[in-house]
């Protein structure tokens, strides 16, 4: 597993044989070699040469060739716009239109409406319309991520006929393990696969084979909820209908992934404080610009942190040893508060958490709060008697860490759950939020009962 992982990031072609190949115009080996590389290493290739190279692929290429190459290739919006650029724009408009549709609204979406327009106003009237009705659907749907180009057959078909509409249907599907049966009216009754109609007589009718108990998703369903469902089922592929119950497309394991992807990245750049997360070809201003937001609020809360601690100036002034803890204090209330926070997001985010185990897991938390608690309050008492020979002191700090890890795990594992029921994104409430808010409650935990015993201490 090792090897394969650290050959996975090696070059699966030879860049500088295909490079000499489109530099002295070999159109016909360029195009026997390329064409049998496997479509993620074309798409490879195609990113690292330069534009005037690239130029000569796209002589050599045809539209439909070329959009196997986009298919395979994950960009950002200005690469896209950067690449389309190069391409005459009856070029472009040819290969979006050979595309899946799917994949096609994908591209068409980094783009400005006024490139969209252009784009759809030159292709073909069938790729054009097709294209329109799934740019219709509100982003992160289900109809936004669907294809349209699958396998339906009549429920009152044949077999035999439903092979003939398989063989004619397959070169255009971009899969054909699920068929997925309508009637006339183009209502989904039933689902079957390949493996069960190639094994039926020939003479039997679909509706007798078909599996009527089909899961399907509607075209408004947000698509971290199909992901759910794909993964729930182990699904290759899911149907999706409208409130009619009419079949509209269907949405492939493979935009699945991106979605999961997706999805964990914008819930990781949340945890990290960070509106979108960024890349390394973001611009300063761009990445200052997303980062700003979070880092602006948690500020203002750093200012409450401090205002707290100068309330507490007269218990510091006393014994001035107290300030060497807040550090410790607050950052392991933080850690456990972060800990937490992982654990309550995941569990909402895949379904774990459900009404029923929002207590339980509310009460599994409180219990590994004061287990974790006693143990580093434990631990830090005794550091601190044999550090400072001071047993009340390392009371003192025993307790605070012991009580402000048992706040802070509560903290983490209760807010995600309340703001997954107000229908906020849980991973709003993020590490460095979490963080600063646990260190509230920790200077408040540790410098209040220090003030409760100021006399004894002294």
């Amino acid at each position: 597993m090792i090897d394969e992982t650290m050959e996975k990031d090696e070059v699966q072609f030879d860049e500088e044989h295909l490079r000499s190949l489109l530099q002295n115009s070999e159109m016909d080996i360029f195009r026997e070699e390329y064409l049998a590389l496997h479509p993620y290493d074309q798409a490879q290739f195609y990113e690292k040469v330069e534009p005037d190279i690239r130029q000569s692929i796209y002589q050599y290429l045809s539209p439909k060739e070329m959009a196997e190459v986009f298919e395979a290739i994950e960009l950002d919006a200005n690469e896209y716009k950067d690449f389309l650029e190069e391409m005459s724009p009856a070029y472009a408009a040819q290969m979006i239109a050979e595309m899946y549709t799917d994949d096609a609204v994908d591209i068409l979406n980094e783009l400005d409406k006024d490139q969209i327009s252009h784009f759809l106003k030159i292709m073909d009237n069938e790729s054009a319309q097709e294209i329109r009705e799934l740019l219709y659907y509100e982003e992160y749907t289900a109809g936004s991520i669907m294809t349209t180009e699958y396998v339906g057959i009549p429920e009152n078909s044949t077999v035999r006929s439903a092979m003939t509409i398989l063989r004619n249907a397959a070169p255009d599907a971009e899969t054909i393990y699920y068929l997925f049966v309508v009637d006339e009216s183009n209502h989904l009754t039933g689902v079957m696969s390949l493996r069960d109609l190639i094994i039926a007589e020939e003479d039997t009718l679909i509706h007798d084979i078909m599996n009527e108990r089909v899961v399907s998703v509607n075209v408004t369903d947000d698509q971290e909820d199909v992901a759910q469902i794909m993964k729930d089922y182990n699904f290759l592929a899911v149907p999706v209908i409208n409130s009619k119950n009419e079949m509209l497309g269907i949405i492939t394991v493979d935009d699945i992934i991106d979605v999961i992807d997706e999805e964990a990245s914008e819930d990781y750049s949340k945890l990290a404080g960070v509106s979108d997360m960024d890349t390394f070809d973001t611009s300063p201003v761009v990445a200052a610009r997303k980062r700003l937001p979070w880092l602006v609020v948690l500020l203002f809360l750093g200012m409450l942190t401090a205002n707290l601690i100068h309330l507490f100036t007269g218990t510091l002034e006393k014994v001035a040893l107290l300030a060497a803890f807040i550090p410790l204090i607050g950052g392991t209330s933080g850690n456990s508060g972060t800990q937490a926070l992982a654990v309550s997001v995941r569990g909402i985010a895949t379904g774990d958490v459900e009404n029923t185990k929002k207590l339980k897991l509310l009460f599994r938390e409180l219990i590994t709060g004061i287990i974790m608690g006693l143990v580093c309050g434990t631990i830090a008492l005794g550091i601190v008697y044999f550090w400072q020979h001071t047993f009340l002191l390392g009371i003192l700090v025993g307790v605070a860490i012991c009580c402000s890890i048992v706040v802070a795990t509560l903290a983490g594992s209760f807010i995600p759950i309340l703001m997954h029921r107000l229908n906020i994104d849980p991973a709003v409430a993020s590490g460095p939020f979490i963080t600063t808010l646990n260190d509230i409650t920790s200077i408040l935990i540790y410098l209040g009962i220090a003030t409760a015993f100021i006399n004894h201490l002294m």
